[in-house]
């Protein structure tokens, strides 16, 4: 049986909600799944396969996936990779290419690592969840919004057995 790491890194919860549900769908495919905060991650030894999700905030990862992603490299350049994103609070075509530009640098950076898809995904915005420095007046006065698209969510994860060589599904 194939075991998957899905490690994820979040501000307010909402990532953390996408990479349970990708972890139901990837262990309704038959696959040993972990489902953990990136921060939590000391090792990737004895995973076949590793999915990452990170939430944007100003279009950059959060500081947690910055920091397990580097700490990771050597590791995710010999395991099948997949990567998401969380962030556009927007429903515009250039909210998701932005983050999508900014979560492509990131991985850029990871010398080696070549993940075998990355997607990005809307975000969820609560603004009373909001700590310093994002909750500022500007911030704090936006509405509650929520664009994560939970078919989309799950067809990709469904789709990653596949893109990741698992070999079940």
């Amino acid at each position: 049986m194939a075991k998957v790491l899905v490690a994820y890194a979040t501000k307010t919860g909402s990532t953390r909600e996408v990479a349970e549900r990708v972890g139901e769908r990837l262990r309704g495919k038959g696959a040993e799944v972990e489902v953990r905060p990136a921060a939590e991650v000391k090792s990737l030894d004895g995973y076949d396969a590793v999915v990452f999700g990170g939430a944007l905030y100003m279009f950059r990862l959060v500081g947690e996936g910055r920091r397990f992603l580097a700490r990771s490299r050597k590791k995710l350049a010999d395991l099948p990779f997949a990567a998401f994103g969380m962030g556009p609070i927007e429903d515009t075509e250039e909210q998701f290419t932005d983050a999508r530009r900014h979560l492509d640098k990131t991985l850029d950076k990871l010398q080696g690592v070549t993940p075998k898809d990355v997607v990005i995904f809307g975000g969820a915005l609560d603004p009373a969840k909001l700590k310093f420095p994002f909750n500022n007046p500007a911030m704090k006065s936006m509405p509650v919004s929520d664009l994560r698209d939970w078919k989309t969510i799950e067809a990709w994860a469904d789709s990653l057995p596949a893109k990741l060589g698992l070999g079940i599904g």
